[in-house]
């Protein structure tokens, strides 16, 4: 009876995934790596940094996300001007009771989107930290929590350098995935243009799922299992990040752990309750990328430069069998 209600449960999960990844595909053309990725992260509950030119459809993933999951969606666009109060919320005065009233902000949500995340200043960036980190916020003393599921959505233009503000190494860590958009093949553009003619393709999506499977999906992550050996390659590929000559700054334990997780994520979304040393590779870069300080590099090729860095470390790990 177990067995039986144990496989049940898995190809309900099963079913709700690809659902997910149909729904997002539908409305996110030529992207389906990306989309991959993208709810690989949603099942491990981290959070995920677009970074790529403006118009490849940075935004629009985001809101397909959001409704295919079935969940709330903000977006708050990020300018030099905003406060850390316009994210998570601020006591208000009241004159008719002489009393405070708490107003929450746009973190209050289950899926926001930080646009230009990179147009604000450090201190209001940080006003993100503990949101994303600890799932709460604090409030002149008063710890409220977050929604569940809590996503959070950044974009950034790496190419657009006046009137930005580069997302400290500590923001980045808060990153699961850093991942990239580009430009679409031509059939596959041609395609969006004929999609886009009788509007957004993300107005017309249906909604796969709830808060509560999203919720549910994300506690199954944490059962799949990944052997001691598998555990040691994926700490051999971060501690080489570390000892590397042309990295200054290598994989920190919140990057180790983010990436164990994200490994156990890529097993369930490929149906299995165990972890490989395929999803420990496929999931390395976009996971670890980003966290890498290398010696060097120029602003806007550092990321190319650590991804290639970090491929190199895995073709010379030795894989266990």
């Amino acid at each position: 009876m177990d067995s039986a209600r144990a496989s049940t449960h898995d190809s309900t999960s099963a079913e709700l995934i690809a659902s997910i990844r149909r729904s997002v595909e539908s409305a996110v053309l030529g992207k389906e790596q990306t989309v991959r990725l993208s709810v690989v992260a949603l099942l491990a509950g981290g959070h995920i940094l677009l970074e790529d030119s403006p118009g490849l459809g940075k935004t629009s993933m985001a809101r397909a996300i959001a409704k295919s999951l079935g969940c709330e969606f903000r977006r708050l666009q990020f300018t030099p001007d905003l406060l850390p109060s316009d994210i998570v919320g601020a006591n208000v005065y009241r004159p008719n009771t002489g009393d405070f009233e708490f107003r929450p902000g746009p973190v209050f949500t289950h899926v926001l989107l930080a646009d230009e995340i990179n147009r604000t200043t450090p201190r209001t960036q940080s006003a993100l930290l503990e949101a994303m980190s600890e799932r709460q916020v604090s409030i002149e003393g008063e710890t409220l929590p977050l929604p569940q599921p809590f996503l959070v959505i950044a974009t950034q233009n790496p190419y657009e350098f006046e009137g930005t503000y580069p997302l400290p190494e500590n923001q980045l860590d808060r990153f699961m995935m850093c991942l990239e958009m580009g430009y679409p093949e031509r059939d596959t553009e041609l395609e969006v243009l004929k999609k886009h003619r009788l509007g957004e393709p993300t107005d017309a999506l249906e909604s796969v799922g709830d808060a509560e499977s999203i919720v549910a999906l994300q506690e199954q992550v944490a059962e799949i299992a990944m052997h001691d050996d598998l555990a040691k390659y994926l700490l051999e590929i971060v501690e080489a990040t570390r000892n590397h000559s042309e990295i200054s700054l290598g994989v920190s334990t919140r990057g180790a752990l983010t990436h164990y997780r994200a490994a156990q994520a890529m097993a369930m979304l490929e149906g299995r309750d165990y972890v490989t040393p395929d999803d420990i590779k496929q999931t390395a870069c976009p996971v670890l990328a980003h966290r890498l300080v290398v010696r060097g590099a120029i602003r806007d090729g550092h990321r190319q430069r650590a991804t290639d860095l970090l491929q190199s470390i895995l073709d010379e790990t030795k894989v266990p069998v």
